[in-house]
């Protein structure tokens, strides 16, 4: 098992572009233009708004999983990120609300933003179906300084990272075999939740 680098959803990002020969930003909005119009999400990916392609990798990765994903900006583009009001909070509590689970995108631009604790102690509350899903830089490790409430949630861990077709899984602890795992679709749909506190 292990945790996704950031060059690998970055080239999980490139060859989506590539493909489609967009920037990162052009495709998930063009995505959400053609999707028809979902009530029910199994992941709400909360994120920094710096992290594009980033969020383009791991939504396409998770979406290779078989899950369906919300990502606020480019389900509803309309939620115009430099007119941010209580109505946009609204929008994103009745959003959260229609999602099985909550992965934090955990990168070097979380610590910086403002909404994704909020998004994270909300669903946290709701709903308690929380993971943390790292993206750790491809010359340093995962750390949550600044931010140690994370590590009281189970992160995702993925196998077979190397083939087409990812399995992520829920894991309390990095060691295989050494602790609380499902795979993902069983812990969204499960009431046990793996928690590491």
């Amino acid at each position: 098992m292990a945790y996704l680098s950031e060059s690998y959803v970055r080239n999980a990002a490139a060859t989506a572009r590539t493909s489609a020969k967009k920037t990162a930003t052009e495709m998930l909005r063009d995505a959400t233009a053609a999707a028809s119009p979902r009530e029910r999400f199994d992941v709400f990916v909360s994120h920094s708004i710096k992290d594009a392609e980033i969020v383009l990798g791991a939504k396409s990765i998770l979406e290779r999983s078989g899950l369906s994903v919300y990502v606020d900006w480019i389900v509803d583009p309309h939620l115009d990120r430099t007119r941010v009001s209580g109505t946009t909070a609204k929008r994103l509590r009745e959003r959260m609300r229609q999602c099985c689970s909550l992965m934090y995108l955990h990168s070097r631009y979380s610590t910086v933003s403002r909404w994704m604790p909020w998004e994270l102690g909300f669903f946290d509350g709701v709903n308690g179906n929380v993971a943390v899903l790292p993206v750790v830089p491809d010359a340093g490790s995962l750390s949550f300084a600044e931010q140690e409430y994370l590590e009281i949630y189970p992160k995702v861990d993925f196998i077979n990272l190397d083939k087409a077709k990812h399995s992520p899984f829920i894991n309390k602890t990095k060691q295989l075999g050494l602790g609380s795992w499902k795979s993902l679709s069983e812990w969204i749909m499960s009431n046990d939740k793996l928690t590491s506190a």
